[in-house]
């Protein structure tokens, strides 16, 4: 009987593919970079070909390396980058044009316009869950729809395909058989709406899209077809699971109570909060989304997106050359002068969740002729904690206005659930703690977005329990407990905000975290 499981994790700046035994732990593991293009200022590309042919030797490294062949793997999970959009030709499943990534901000004009048509803009809203913003895919669509020669008449006529790239990667691994995607994945579109969970044809007259570009939208557990027998060991490996990146490492950080956050530190941060079957909108310009869907039943959540965390230790690495290493970060802070104010806001491609502001840049303030190295690597990391910090404290805002049971009924300070590769940081973690005044739990397994894939599989190959089995997969490896007084966190706080009043472009200097 097949009884492994095996994960296809497609990221920002790397894809990796996890071999996991019917227990949920790893076995086996493989991955590789991802190139990165910017054809222009804000603008971030991926090649889809890079994408697929990366994927392709992961899946084919972790089975050897695992010892496994095709037939012993009960299923496939796929998890992925999501709002990163892709448009290809349905015959021979080439991209007409590089995937534009979540990141890439050339379509902010459109976006501001839209934000600007008060009708439009609640129309997003209301169906979406989402602020009209370019981080979502709908605006990337119409644009290689208006910019590559042909591709609006070809997409008339059905001859292409859209979608994010858990979608690309379905349709090749099946060999064109199947143009599907998963309900987390099309929440993140601008396109579907999530109380009906359905493609919404008003979005569609209103960004020009053929609804013959669209996937069949399916549950993150399901029947999504089989490998190419060619392709992984001989065998048709059966995709069984798929969900966006973020919502696969809420189900990895078994968050399956309303009320439950994790938060995970890759190139961005994304922090998720379950509300359950309620889709809670948002006071303080957080996103309600899909958490999950099984059984044609959605979960959703409150979600907030930091653009940059792990891109702000890159940044110090490949654009400052201040670190060889990533690790080196953390190392550095530890040294740095705890006297030095100094705040770096790391709006390289704008501002997200709780302020989206699509034009803001990157600013460091404080400094003076004593800030060295040390004191801008601790700026880069407390960043992202202050981030995190602004995103709970909108989230229990809406929290408390939405769902007033499960916010009294959580405890004072809730436990945030951590993973990604910047959580390997103590000092990172133990700063992020302390500024929360709340516990921040490290998992055992930090590949929570593979797991969370792997789980899915798991549950449509009949080998796991739903999520009424409460998370036994899940293993906390560390709990890092406040130290810090609260005077000295809501005074850092302070600094931080004034920081983020003083990037914001005109028009944006309301702090959309003071109701909370």
């Amino acid at each position: 009987m097949a009884e492994l499981l095996l994960a296809l994790d497609q990221g920002t700046t790397s894809t990796r593919a996890i071999l996991f035994g019917p227990d949920l732990l790893p076995r086996a593991a493989a991955q590789r970079a991802l190139p990165q293009h910017y054809p222009a200022p804000a603008w971030v590309e991926h090649e889809p070909e890079d994408i697929w042919s990366a994927s392709l030797a992961v899946l084919r490294e972790a089975l050897a390396r695992g010892g496994a062949g095709g037939r012993e793997v009960a299923g496939l999970g796929i998890t992925n980058q999501r709002e990163t959009a892709l448009v290809w030709d349905r015959a021979t499943g080439r991209a007409i044009h590089r995937a534009i990534v979540w990141q890439d901000r050339r379509t902010a004009g459109a976006c501001a316009r839209l934000r600007g048509d008060a009708a439009a803009s609640a129309l997003v809203a209301e169906r979406t869950g989402l602020l009209p913003d370019p981080y979502f895919s709908a605006t990337k669509l119409a644009w290689i729809l208006d910019n590559v020669a042909g591709a609006r008449a070809a997409a008339e006529r059905g001859d292409l395909c859209f979608g994010t790239v858990d979608s690309f990667l379905l349709f090749r691994l099946t060999g064109g058989r199947v143009h599907a995607t998963d309900a987390t994945n099309a929440a993140r579109t601008m396109l579907f709406d999530i109380r009906r969970g359905a493609w919404d044809e008003d979005l569609l007259r209103l960004f020009r899209i053929p609804a013959a570009l669209l996937p069949e939208v399916r549950d993150c557990a399901a029947e999504f077809g089989t490998t190419e027998p060619g392709l992984l060991g001989g065998a048709a490996v059966p995709v069984r699971g798929m969900a966006g990146d973020q919502q696969a490492a809420t189900l990895g950080q078994a968050c399956f109570a309303p009320g439950m956050v994790k938060a995970t530190y890759g190139t961005g941060c994304f922090a998720l909060l379950n509300t359950g079957s309620v889709a809670v909108a948002s006071r303080h310009r957080l996103l309600t989304t899909i958490a999950w869907q099984l059984g044609g039943r959605r979960t959703y959540a409150l979600e907030g997106a930091i653009f940059a965390a792990g891109a702000t230790v890159q940044w110090l690495r490949d654009g400052l050359g201040l670190i060889a290493e990533a690790r080196e970060a953390g190392e550095l802070a530890a040294r740095a002068d705890p006297r030095q104010a100094v705040y770096l806001v790391p709006a390289f491609t704008g501002l997200g969740a709780p302020w989206w502001d699509a034009e803001a840049r990157g600013a460091l303030f404080g400094l003076t002729r004593g800030t060295t190295r040390a004191e801008i690597a601790r700026a880069a990391l407390e960043s992202v904690a202050y981030q995190t910090a602004d995103l709970l404290a909108a989230m229990e805002a809406d929290l408390a206005a939405g769902l007033p049971d499960a916010a009294a009924s959580a405890p004072e300070r809730r436990v945030l659930r951590v993973d990604g590769g910047m959580v390997a940081s103590d000092w990172t973690m133990q700063f992020l703690a302390d500024l929360l005044g709340a516990p921040v739990d490290r998992p055992t397994v930090l590949e929570t977005t593979a797991l969370g894939a792997a789980y899915l599989a798991g549950v449509q190959a009949g080998l796991r329990a739903g999520p009424e089995a409460a998370g036994t997969h899940w293993r906390r490896d560390r709990r890092f407990l406040p130290a810090m007084a609260r005077e000295e966190a809501e005074r850092r706080l302070a600094g931080w905000r004034d920081a983020v009043r003083r990037t914001l472009t005109a028009g944006r200097a309301g702090d959309p975290t003071e109701a909370c």
